[in-house]
């Protein structure tokens, strides 16, 4: 009996080992279960009689794993029985362009097994290049194809973060179900204009969350280099092209033949998988492949509060002998739970203690602490709205008229910035009326939340108008960085814009001539005085009649220095993001990107038809169609009929002077900025204009005042003749 056990022993480990053995077993009995550190699981199989089906047979060569049937031999990285995918290699298409002229074009195609298809929501089509349009072009029983194109027109423009944005780099989705698929690039696309750091277009089909743009992909062959294997792709594979239902009725070739295995539908591709039940775990493609899962072992995911016993696909779990179970997979057992309560009275009683201990003294600390923690945020905001750069620019251009004003401050000069404060509204932001301490009346400027771009323009604005003193320019006063939404004050304009009083005609049903021309010069001599007098020269980059405020007595002043720039005598301003207002636009700066001062001409150009022909620079005629004032009086003015395009109003009184002034707005108007007057040239020319204009109005009306002398009896007291408009304009302009 001594000499049998130690046999017994041996036999009793041998069959623990086997069917362990068994147990963990991913291939298929007899066959070689792993190539190097990929477990290749069946349906899959290494040689005759180890596969389910011809696609699923592959290959192991020095360790690594490859398909068979496909276009080339795809090396295989992983493979998923649950999700019914494999990833495997694909190759990557390249275009080379080199200075001596030639070309290298390397197509990439791929082919896919039977019952695999190329995944949708895995994959990419992905292309890199500053010059490329790549093309896909595949099969999923119908002809589907998509493109790619990645722009960058200089190796700054590329971009840096590492996502696939258009700019160096772009990705797009592809068509599901492709069983192959062919990848080429557009030949009117080429990088001959970025051969000194991009001479190569590279795409490929590949993972999506597994490709990092980098720069330096763009040189010579860095793509390749890094990828010389390929790239990694996720296939989508079924085990027939049936459904479940289907291939339930067909047992000679059903794969889940585990009596613990279930067969799903596919949710990627036409066909089904097979999963093992609930309870269940392995390859549910082999007989006896899926094993009962031991809940008792993992009780992180399988929780049990008293006694676990392990059953067939399932687990029970029981509370100890002379005790009341609730749900001890849920809860502790009734005798537990009073040792539990009362561990848990006493827990609670501390925590609250301490609690309310803590929150004293949390409390304490935050009533000290809020005046240094608003000192801080208020330092924050002042940094973020460019408080920095505006001091050394003060610092540097020794400016000393600017006041930094307290958020409290413009707080109580506006109410709390109430609604009822409100005088202007737009894009950049509100406008309010404020009434400061000492009684003057101020507008204060408060800007949207601005990015790095619009930071520099509101630092721009402010020391612009803090250089600048003359009568028609609107003068700064001070700002308030300590907010998140900075804020500019300057000095109040009682009447508006130009533009309301030019197109709002509720509020001005009527403007003599004299106040139009009157407008337009003191704007023209604000606009010389910057271009001429301001040192250095100033572009004022975004001319319109909104910009044109109207203080007492209707005195013009310009204003919105946000997109003006400081230019050295006789130098141009090269912009890279174009600034200003459709309509008023300089077409050759728009074509350029150069901002000067013939800019402003053309703008102001637009501000004088405004004011003689009373159309917004984008208007609607009869038709309700969008024209272009500029165009439409260009052309009024080539077929002769430029007195129909005119304001009716003004018809009649002078036209002489009303064609001196278009022919004015016609030079301004140029395509070409050095056929344009200077602005100084144009400012003198409206001196002239309305010193003509004025003159005449004079001689008119002592020629009326003789005729009523002579004869009396003829006067009309209600006439509208040229003395009529002299003592309106006196009355509307309050002079």
């Amino acid at each position: 009996m001594a000499g049998v056990l130690p046999w017994l022993t041996l036999a009793a480990t041998l069959l623990l080992a086997t069917i362990k053995s068994s147990t963990s077993r991913m291939a298929k009995p007899g066959c070689r279960e792993t190539c190097g550190d990929l477990t290749i699981p069946y349906p899959f199989g290494i040689g005759p009689g180890c596969y389910y089906s011809q696609g699923f047979d592959v290959s192991c060569e020095d360790n690594h794993t490859f398909m068979h049937d496909s276009s080339s031999q795809m090396e295989i990285y992983n493979i998923s029985l649950l999700g019914g995918q494999v990833r495997v290699n694909t190759l990557i298409a390249s275009k080379c362009y080199y200075k001596n002229g030639t070309t290298t074009d390397g197509w990439a195609s791929t082919d896919t097994a039977q019952f695999f298809t190329i995944s949708s929501k895995a994959n990419k089509l992905t292309a890199i290049g500053c010059y490329t349009l790549a093309f896909l072009r595949g099969y999923n029983k119908h002809t589907a194809g998509t493109g790619c194109l990645s722009m960058c027109l200089d190796q700054q423009s590329v971009d840096q973060s590492g996502r696939c944005s258009g700019m160096g780099c772009c990705q797009t989705s592809i068509a599901p179900n492709l069983t192959s698929f062919n990848i080429t690039f557009d030949g009117r696309y080429n990088n001959y204009d970025v051969l000194g750091f991009n001479p190569c277009s590279y795409a490929f089909v590949a993972e999506q969350d597994w490709f990092r743009f980098e720069a330096f992909y763009l040189e010579d062959n860095k793509l390749t280099e890094k990828f010389k294997d390929g790239v990694p792709a996720v296939f989508d594979w079924v085990t027939g092209n049936q459904s479940c239902d289907e291939a339930v009725k067909d047992r000679s070739s059903y794969a889940c033949i585990s009596k613990n295995s279930q067969c799903v539908n596919s949710p990627n591709a036409t066909g089904y998988l097979c999963n093992c039940t609930d309870g269940f775990e392995g390859n549910p493609y082999l007989e006896d492949g899926c094993q009962d899962i031991n809940e008792c072992q993992n009780p992180d995911q399988y929780p049990c509060h008293g006694i676990c016993s392990n059953t067939i696909g399932n687990y029970s779990c029981s509370c100890t002998p002379g005790t009341h179970s609730i749900d001890p997979k849920i809860s502790t057992c009734s005798a537990d739970a009073d040792s539990e309560k009362a561990k848990l009275t006493k827990m609670f009683i501390g925590i609250s203690s301490c609690a309310i201990l803590l929150l004293t003294c949390v409390f304490a600390l935050l009533i000290e602490c809020q005046k240094k923690r608003l000192m801080k945020e208020k330092e924050i905001f002042f940094q973020q709205n460019g408080g920095l750069l505006l001091y050394e620019q003060i610092r540097s251009k020794q400016v000393d008229t600017v006041r930094i004003f307290t958020t409290e401050e413009l707080e109580q000069a506006t109410n709390k910035f109430d609604s009822s404060r409100e005088v202007g509204r737009g894009s950049y932001g509100t406008v309010y009326k404020g009434i400061l301490k000492d009684n003057r009346v101020v507008a204060i400027k408060r800007s949207k939340i601005m990015n790095m771009v619009q930071k520099d323009d509101f630092v721009q604005e402010m020391i612009i108008l803090s250089q600048i003193n003359h009568k028609n320019v609107v003068k700064l006063i001070g700002c308030c960085l300590e907010v998140e939404v900075p804020m500019l004050v300057y000095e109040f304009m009682p009447n508006g814009t130009l533009f309301d009083l030019i197109h709002v005609t509720y509020r001005s049903p009527s403007i003599s001539l004299e106040a139009r021309l009157r407008i337009a010069q003191e704007s023209a001599e604000a606009l010389a005085y910057l271009h001429s007098s301001a040192s250095p020269p100033i572009v004022h980059g975004d001319v319109k009649s909104p910009n044109i405020l109207l203080g007492d007595n209707y005195i013009a002043k310009v204003t919105d220095f946000g997109a003006s720039r400081m230019l050295p005598k006789d130098e141009i301003q090269f912009m890279t993001m174009v600034q200003g207002t459709l309509g008023y636009l300089d077409p050759e700066y728009l074509q350029e990107r150069q901002l000067t001062e013939k800019s402003d001409v053309y703008s102001f150009g637009v501000v004088l038809l405004e004011l003689i022909t009373r159309k917004t620079a984008i208007y609607s005629d009869v038709t309700e169609e969008k024209k272009s004032l500029v165009s439409s009086f260009l052309l009024a003015l080539k077929e002769s009929r430029l007195q129909s395009f005119l304001d009716r109003s003004i018809l009649g009184v002078g036209m002489e002077l009303l064609q001196e002034v278009a022919q004015l707005a016609k030079c301004c108007l140029s395509m070409k900025g050095e056929e344009r007057p200077l602005m100084s040239e144009v400012a003198e020319r409206l001196r002239f204009i309305r010193r003509t204009w004025r003159e005449q109005l004079t001689e008119n009306a002592s020629e009326e005042i003789e005729c009523m002398l002579e004869n009396p009896s003829n006067y009309d007291p209600s006439s509208t003749g040229r003395h009529g408009n002299l003592m309106a304009l006196d009355l509307e302009i309050g002079r």
